[in-house]
Formats: C-alpha cells, structure tokens, sequence
C-alpha cells in the first residue's frame, strides 16, 4: 500500500480570527493511495480516501483521483511517464453513494455488487449492508457489508476517459 497526503494549494480555510491565508500556503486536505497492486496483473486499486469537510465537494478529491489515475494508466512513454497498468479498481460500500458518484464522475465502470464482502467487529463506528445476521452467527456484534467493485481500464482510458477526467480536472 502506498498513502499519499492530499495538500491544497489553491485555498486555504480562514483561520481562527477570520483571515484567509495567502493562496501560497498548503492546507493537509486529507490522504488517498493505492492499494492491492498487482505488477503480474498490471493492476492497483484506489482507497483509503479521507478527505476533511473543509475540502468536501470542492475539486479536491476529483484532481487527487485523477493525479492516481493518470499515473497508474498513462503509458512509461508519455510526456509525463506513466505506470501503463491495465486496470484501475476502486471497492466501496452500497451505502456510501459519495462514493459511487465519484467512482463514476471519474470514469469507473460498476462490476460487481460482493455481498457480505466486509465484517467490521463492533461496528467501528461503520455503517453496515442494512440486513440481518443470521441466528447462530460465529461473528456475534459484528456487522456485514456489501461491496461495490468498479473499474476503469486502459481501454476506457484510451477511449476518451483520459480527456474527460483532464476537464473535470481543469
């Protein structure tokens, strides 16, 4: 796994006596990275995404996915050298529709729905699949969830996606 720290240097929150910063300084905005790379695949996935409320439905998150994106699915032999992967996934749950919106914003394709992918012990404080544990569970206080795999290939790229994700990142 590689985590990466999400710096915005465009703006800055006010500060606590109600200054704005100058655009110059760097606000830590959140963190996001890769995860599950597969050099035998040619492929990686995108997670671990926190970005703080401050920088939430800003272009934050869409240029930080897209900077992932570029790297992993741009060829070695581009102006600016890619991974040349062949694929780019991106795993959440079926209640976290943030999170659909955005995969597909950037071009992900929906695969698969994996039902009771996920336990989470306690909760930890996550929202689960919604339904009910079965009697007898070997798991007791823990609750299940569905996942929701998407992906984007070098395909897709190739096809227009890079162009598109290049828009919404300008």
């Amino acid at each position: 796994m590689i985590l990466y720290a999400i710096l915005d240097k465009t703006r800055s929150p006010p500060t606590h006596d109600g200054t704005t910063p100058p655009p110059s300084s760097a606000e830590f905005a959140g963190t996001i990275g890769y995860l599950h790379g597969s050099p035998t695949n040619f492929s990686i996935e995108i997670g671990f995404i926190i970005v703080f409320p401050p920088f939430q439905r800003t272009h934050v998150t869409t240029n930080a996915v897209g900077l992932l994106l570029h790297y992993a699915l741009d060829l070695p032999t581009a102006s600016l050298p890619g991974l040349g992967l062949r694929r780019v996934q991106w795993q959440t749950s079926e209640q976290n529709g943030v999170s659909i919106r955005v995969a597909e914003r950037m071009g992900f394709k929906r695969e698969a729905l994996l039902r009771w992918d996920r336990v989470f012990p306690g909760g930890q404080g996550k929202v689960g699949n919604g339904e009910e544990m079965r009697e007898g569970d070997p798991r007791p206080g823990t609750i299940g969830r569905h996942s929701v795999m998407f992906g984007i290939c070098w395909d897709d790229w190739e096809n227009g996606w890079r162009e598109q994700v290049a828009r919404l990142m300008d």
